[in-house]
């Protein structure tokens, strides 16, 4: 495999910038979906009205934009005979099932007992060894660190790896071909790969604003702290928003490109915002894919008038509507 970009989580990484981005964009492009970039207006939700964009990576394969950063690692990185492990509360478990699946790589995913069914349900799908054990995302992190000791499989991070934050950030370079007007874009934060690649991309040409629930304020502690710290880890979307605290590699990231104020949301926002999202667009989001329009929806984030707004729903792994039940 195409090792252009190998190196361990976190210390020593070379930087994640644009030109390592789009390189890698390069790589993932024939195992990823190019997602649509859907135009409403405010007024369908009783917001103000005008112009408002969504971002639907919930339609990426594997059901978020997790993708990405698998196949950018599975792709990247030496890969040994014994495979690949990960810990994830989900979308990251399937993710790397599905790349290990399409590149006929061994997995093995560690869950924890908070992980949704339907985020399960997919890693057996894509025929990953499946272990479930702990509460949170930091009990199966420890699990799978263990399992690399004893086997030597290949870790692929959540979001504390250089090719991990590379992959995600593809997902803004599309957007920004797609989009070139933007002004403001809502992100959904957990542990930061997602919100550090896509800061890397935009380098501060748009304001990324960061949303994380009030349950889990990973990002927000740090930035209080000035430096990564322990954060509660609850909430309604408790398993694809809520490791012990924010990465390494993601906080200078966050630090110099996202805006200084985290937006925190609560778990109703986080219903409402689901809610809006199915009776308007018809769209189906997880709580964490919901929770960057929860800032919009309940007014903790207000625009300024004509700003230009996109918001990331970036996953769908949800038993939220279950079809079949009634006509």
């Amino acid at each position: 495999m195409d090792q252009a970009t190998s190196s361990g989580p976190a210390g020593g990484a070379a930087p994640i910038t644009r030109e390592r981005i789009a390189a890698t964009e390069r790589t993932i492009r024939p195992y990823i979906r190019r997602t649509p970039v859907l135009a409403a207006d405010g007024g369908e939700f009783g917001l103000a009205p005008g112009p408002l964009l969504f971002k639907l990576e919930l339609f990426q394969h594997s059901g978020s934009f997790k993708a990405r950063g698998a196949f950018a690692n599975l792709l990247l990185r030496d890969v040994p005979a014994a495979g690949v492990v990960a810990a994830s509360g989900g979308n990251h478990g399937a993710a790397v099932a599905l790349a290990a699946h399409r590149l006929g790589v061994p997995a093995t995913i560690f869950l924890p007992s908070i992980t949704s069914p339907a985020k399960a349900d997919r890693i057996r799908e894509y025929g990953a060894t499946l272990v479930v054990g702990g509460e949170r995302y930091a009990d199966a992190l420890a699990a799978s660190e263990a399992h690399v000791a004893r086997t030597g499989a290949a870790p692929v991070h959540a979001f504390d790896q250089p090719e991990t934050l590379l992959g995600q950030g593809t997902l803004a370079r599309e957007l920004e071909a797609d989009a070139p007007d933007i002004d403001t874009l809502l992100v959904a934060v957990g542990g930061g790969g997602l919100i550090g690649g896509v800061a890397a991309w935009y380098a501060g040409a748009v304001r990324v604003v960061a949303v994380e629930p009030e349950g889990a304020p990973t990002l927000h502690a740090a930035l209080a702290a000035g430096r990564p710290v322990d954060a509660p880890a609850g909430g309604l979307a408790a398993d694809s928003l809520a490791p012990r605290r924010i990465g390494a590699l993601a906080f200078p990231l966050a630090r110099a490109h996202v805006a200084p104020e985290v937006v925190l949301v609560s778990d109703d926002d986080i219903l409402r915002a689901q809610a809006a999202l199915w009776s308007v667009l018809r769209v189906v989001a997880e709580p964490g894919g919901a929770a960057a329009f929860a800032a919009l929806l309940s007014g903790r984030y207000r625009p300024a008038p004509g700003e230009r707004v996109a918001v990331l729903v970036c996953g769908g792994n949800t038993t939220a509507v279950r079809f079949g039940q009634q006509p």
